[in-house]
């Protein structure tokens, strides 16, 4: 059979991965450099029987994916940083509510607007600990397009299998190149639909009770079952509480449900890696210079490996130490401060063997940046 191979912008691929995921219901505002996102979905989405929606802003659009994601429906937003602050507060409530949603941070430079056509990997922590409270979260990402084609439909999966809300967080470079995309075929990737309750109308249904295999069924909103829905904790029944037993028990499920799957969740590749001496670990654009650097020392005979993460969140501690247990050093590249080396630092079995090879001026680091900073690194005898 014939493969549909086009050539394709990172963000148009995110639109075509979510249409094939099943997306119903999308609601954005424009911001650079997530847009084209917007206005793929406002001609795709209608033509596949879904909707669109222009909202006002950012926190409505967020809004607007929980309440539509309540009735049934799989959701989607997509913004950059600044937008991405002003979800907080909802992406808290979706949290607590345990509603589905798909949200696309294509990273910019910041804080503030900061630098809105450059490429920056400086909302990391903010995906993880944006909102207020304690909480868990699931974060992914891609470097190239077959992945972010792949992870995208993850995301969703994911929303659906932990009813909890997924962060895709791509960048700059990433959402603006263009490269070849291979498209899947119809039942090539395994979708995960809405657990769905099988009570009746009339039957006791609660909201938020678990299953064995901790999966919350879910009832459409306005459809047979009446229920509540609140940000405040609530018992299984949805009604506020403020019991110390039902806070308590409510705060380690949302928490339990994610990071006691980590192993599940965990999304990786690894290069190189079976007796690399010297590690890079690295995600988004920014893999893409770590992988190119790497493959350049291999062939030179050099024992260098990369370990590119794709789920950010919940940190998949076990693989990083794992496959970096026997490197004696791990060069952490990423374009932000070292936001995830200190998650590499933690992870590994001794922190001082792990360094950092970044950039932040707004341009993407380049395989000869790596290579000056190994340079350094070996030339400090470490």
């Amino acid at each position: 059979m014939k493969k549909n191979i086009k050539f394709i912008q990172g963000n148009e691929v995110c639109v075509e991965a979510a249409l094939y995921a099943g997306l119903d219901f999308f609601a954005g505002y424009p911001i650079t450099p997530s847009t084209e996102i917007s206005e793929h979905l406002s001609k795709r989405l209608p033509e596949k029987g879904g909707k669109f929606l222009q909202m006002e802003d950012e926190i409505a659009s967020l809004c607007a994916i929980i309440g539509a994601s309540l009735t049934g429906c799989k959701v989607l937003t997509a913004t950059s940083g600044p937008g991405f602050s002003l979800m907080q507060e909802a992406l808290g409530y979706a949290i607590m509510a345990e509603i589905p949603c798909v949200i696309v941070n294509v990273q910019r430079g910041g804080p503030s607007t900061g630098n809105p056509t450059h490429v920056s990997q400086g909302d990391v922590n903010q995906a993880r600990w944006g909102t207020h409270g304690d909480h868990a979260i699931i974060v992914l990402t891609a470097s190239n397009h077959q992945d972010l084609f792949n992870i995208t439909v993850d995301a969703f999966n994911l929303a659906e299998t932990y009813r909890t809300p997924v962060i895709l967080l791509f960048d700059e470079v990433i959402g603006h190149m263009r490269e070849k995309l291979v498209m899947p075929e119809k039942g090539e990737i395994e979708l995960v639909d809405r657990l769905r309750t099988s009570l009746g109308e009339g039957i006791d249904y609660h909201p938020y009770l678990p299953r064995e295999d901790g999966r919350l069924p879910m009832s459409d909103f306005g459809g047979v079952h009446r229920y509540n829905v609140t940000g405040l904790f609530h018992d299984m029944w949805g009604f506020p509480s403020d019991n110390p037993q039902v806070v308590h028990g409510l705060i380690r499920h949302l928490v339990d449900k994610i990071e006691n799957n980590v192993h599940q969740i965990a999304r990786f590749k690894e290069f190189f890696m079976e007796d690399a001496r010297t590690v890079l670990v690295s995600y988004g654009a920014a893999a893409r210079s770590a992988l190119h650097i790497t493959k350049n020392r291999r062939a030179r005979g050099e024992r260098v490996g990369l370990l590119e993460l794709q789920s950010l969140w919940p940190f998949p501690s076990h693989i990083v130490r794992e496959k970096c247990a026997s490197a004696q050093k791990v060069i952490v590249v990423e374009m932000n401060v070292g936001q995830i080396l200190k998650e590499v630092k933690n992870a590994v079995d001794n922190p001082e063997k792990v360094f950092l090879a970044n950039r932040v001026d707004g341009e993407l680091i380049t395989p000869t940046d790596i290579k000056s900073i190994m340079r350094l690194i070996h030339g400090k005898g470490v």
